[in-house]
C-alpha cells in the first residue's frame, strides 16, 4: 500500500507496474479471442474457477495449485459485493468506467495470490470510494484515494470494524427478507415450496458496541450462513446471535426453511389455459386472491406467461390492472398491483393461432410476483436486540418483507 502513497506514475504505468509484480490480479476489459478447440488433449496444472455472480457479469479465478472450492467461490462474492458496495452496483460498465480504482480495491484485497483485506470497512480505510467532491478535490490537489496510513482494524481481531466509530444518531436497523419458492400444479396443491431468508443490517453505532439478537422461533431455521462477526458457538447452544456488528450495511445472516408444512402460500390462483382442436384458437381466465397473510396487504403482484410461439394475437379484458403483450417474444404480463380480497382480479379473453397451426402440446406456466411488507411468510420473528459494551440507548427498528423468488403455477 506505501507504493500508492509514494508514486507518482499515471494511472496506466502504476497498473502495468503492478501487474509486472506479479500479484495475480489482472483486469480484462477488452474483447479477448474466442477459445478454438483442438484434436489434441493438454493437461496443465491450473484450476479455474467461473461465476456468474450478478446478470451478464462473469467472475473468473485461476489457481496454480488446488485449493478449497468454496475458499476461491467465497473470494469472488467477496470480489463482487464489494463492486457493489463502492459504486452502488456491480455491471460491466461500472467496471470500465472506474477500472483504475477496482485495480486498486483487487491489489489490497489479493495480496501475492492470497486473499488479505476483503472486509468493507478495511478496505475503505484503505481505498476511500468515490464522491464528486473528492474527485475534484483530487484533482485541485493532486492527492490520491489510497490512503497513506495501515487501517487499525486491519490488525486487530474483528477486522470488519473499524476504530474510533463515532455518530451523532445511534441507530441499529435489521431488514428480515424472505423470497418464496414454489410450484403449483393445475389444480393449486402445492408441488414444491420452500424459504430463502436473509437478514439485512444497517448498524450505525458509536464505539465497540456487542449486541445479541434473539428470536421468537430460531429451531425453523436450517442451512444458516453467517457473517463472520457471528460467534458462532452461542449460536449453537442458545440460538442467538451474538456479534461486534461492522459499520454501515451488512448481511448479518441468511437461511432456509424447506419443511413444505411450514411455508404458507401468500396467494391462490385460479386459472384455465385451453386450446380448441383444429388449431381454431383458445381460451384463458386467470383469477389471483390472497392467501394466509395474516391480515397483510399482498401488494406487486404481476403474473407473466410465455405463450406458445403459434399464437397470432389475443382478445384480454383485465378487471384490475394492465397487461401488456409482446408479439415477437409472445410474452404477457399482467400488472395487477395491490390485491383487494373484496373484488379479486381477473383477466380472461380469447386467444388466436396462426393459420394452419396444430393446438400446442403443452400448456404454458404462470409465473408470479408479488411482495408483502411486513410479513415473513415463516413466521420468523426477532424477539429482543440488547447491546453491551457501551452507555448510550440507540435506536432500533425491525422491517419484514416478504417476495416472490421461483413462483410458479402450472397449467
Amino acid at each position: 500500500m506505501n507504493d500508492y502513497a509514494e508514486t507518482s506514475l499515471s494511472k496506466d504505468e502504476n497498473i502495468k507496474r503492478n501487474q509486472d509484480r506479479g500479484n495475480g490480479c489482472k483486469i480484462i476489459t477488452d474483447n479477448t479471442t474466442a477459445i478454438t478447440s483442438t484434436k489434441s488433449n493438454f493437461m496443465t496444472r491450473v484450476f479455474i474457477f467461473g461465476l456468474n455472480l450478478r446478470d451478464k457479469l462473469f467472475f473468473l479465478s485461476v489457481i496454480q495449485t488446488e485449493v478449497p472450492p468454496l475458499f476461491v467461490i467465497e473470494f469472488l462474492h467477496r470480489v463482487a459485493e464489494m463492486i457493489q458496495d463502492y459504486f452502488g452496483e456491480c455491471s460491466e460498465t461500472v467496471v470500465k468506467d472506474n477500472m483504475v480504482m477496482v485495480y486498486e480495491l483487487l491489489e489490497e484485497m489479493l495480496d501475492n495470490g492470497f486473499p488479505l483485506a476483503t472486509e468493507s470497512n478495511v478496505l475503505k480505510e484503505m481505498i476511500r470510494p468515490p464522491t464528486i467532491l473528492r474527485s475534484v478535490v483530487n484533482t485541485l490537489t493532486g492527492t490520491s484515494n489510497v490512503g497513506d496510513t495501515l487501517p487499525t482494524g486491519q490488525l486487530s481481531t474483528i477486522p470488519w470494524r473499524r476504530a474510533g466509530v463515532k455518530y451523532t444518531n445511534n441507530e441499529a436497523y435489521f431488514d428480515v427478507v424472505e423470497e418464496i419458492d414454489a410450484i403449483l400444479d393445475r389444480s393449486g396443491t402445492t408441488v414444491l415450496a420452500e424459504i430463502q431468508g436473509v437478514v439485512e443490517a444497517c448498524v450505525k453505532l458509536s464505539g465497540m458496541p456487542d449486541l445479541t439478537l434473539s428470536f421468537m422461533n430460531p429451531r425453523l431455521l436450517d442451512d444458516v450462513s453467517f457473517h463472520p462477526c457471528v460467534r458462532y458457538k452461542r449460536w449453537e447452544s442458545e440460538r442467538v446471535l451474538s456479534f461486534i456488528p461492522p459499520d454501515g450495511n451488512f448481511t448479518l445472516m441468511t437461511y432456509h426453511v424447506n419443511a413444505q408444512n411450514l411455508v404458507a402460500i401468500p396467494v391462490y390462483v385460479k386459472q384455465s389455459i385451453s386450446f380448441f382442436e383444429g388449431g381454431s384458437g383458445g381460451r384463458l381466465d386467470v383469477t389471483v386472491g390472497p392467501k394466509q397473510t395474516m391480515g397483510k396487504t399482498v401488494e406487486g403482484v404481476m403474473v407473466t406467461v410465455h405463450l406458445p410461439k403459434t399464437i397470432l394475437s389475443i382478445n384480454l379484458t383485465a378487471t384490475q390492472g394492465s397487461y401488456t403483450y409482446d408479439n415477437g417474444t409472445k410474452l404477457l404480463v399482467w400488472d395487477i398491483g395491490k390485491l383487494n380480497p373484496q373484488k379479486l382480479p381477473n383477466l380472461r379473453g380469447s386467444l388466436s393461432l396462426q393459420a394452419g397451426a396444430p393446438k400446442p402440446e403443452e400448456n404454458p406456466s404462470l409465473n408470479i410476483n408479488l411482495k408483502i411488507q411486513q410479513l415473513a411468510i415463516s413466521g420468523l420473528k426477532v424477539n429482543r436486540l440488547d447491546m453491551f459494551g457501551e452507555k448510550y440507548k440507540p435506536f432500533k427498528g425491525v422491517k419484514y418483507i416478504t417476495k416472490a423468488g421461483k413462483f410458479q403455477v402450472r397449467t
